[in-house]
């Protein structure tokens, strides 16, 4: 089975011959999915906005639409990222604005409001998943009413404070012990100096 990962691996490295299951729950996969379908469309909205508006029936419109694109590629990314959750509710809210701006297409001296209609309809589809998919994958926080869990017998050490202050104070007599050692040669080379 090929992996990309061994192509960057040196020569001394082991190989991936085969992956285990995923870690990834099914709202962070649905997360990663919107987020890189909202890069494609963004890169489409930044880079053939004409298109677009024509497809539409909105000629005129490019520069919102480049707008949109722009804001697309950032709620993607930020889709990707560790705070996923941002990103698709900035996905939810952009939804909002497609079917906004959508909308304004929808007049009876369009041609093309066939193809808007098309398009609202496949902008709520995906809003209703980038709800659940926000929703999803929000952080999980206790009830208020939920008991804490305080540790206050708990040090940090391994082995308890009392074990952590007798090494510190073993070290501590050995570094004292050695630098008496060190100042008795150095005065015992000082008295033979003439």
């Amino acid at each position: 089975m090929f992996h990309f990962s061994n192509i960057v691996r040196t020569k001394g490295d082991p190989k991936i011959v085969e992956g285990g299951p995923s870690l990834k729950q099914p709202a962070d996969q649905l997360a990663r999915a919107l987020g890189w379908f909202s890069i494609g469309l963004g890169v489409v909205e930044l880079f053939a906005p004409r298109r677009v508006t024509h497809t539409l029936g909105m000629e005129g419109h490019e520069t919102l639409v480049r707008a949109f694109g722009v804001r697309e590629i950032l709620a993607g990314i930020m889709s990707l990222s560790v705070d996923k959750n941002a990103g698709l509710w900035a996905r939810v809210g952009g939804d909002g604005l497609d079917a906004a701006a959508l909308l304004s297409g929808l007049t009876s001296d369009n041609p093309k409001k066939g193809n808007v209609a098309l398009a609202l309809l496949m902008v709520g589809g995906i809003a209703v998943l980038d709800y659940r998919a926000a929703q999803d994958t929000k952080p999980r926080r206790p009830p208020r009413d939920a008991r804490r869990k305080l540790y206050p017998n708990r040090s940090g050490f391994p082995k308890g404070i009392e074990s952590a202050r007798t090494a510190a104070r073993q070290i501590a007599a050995h570094a004292n012990t050695n630098h008496v050692n060190t100042n008795e040669v150095k005065q015992g080379d000082e008295r033979r100096v003439p």
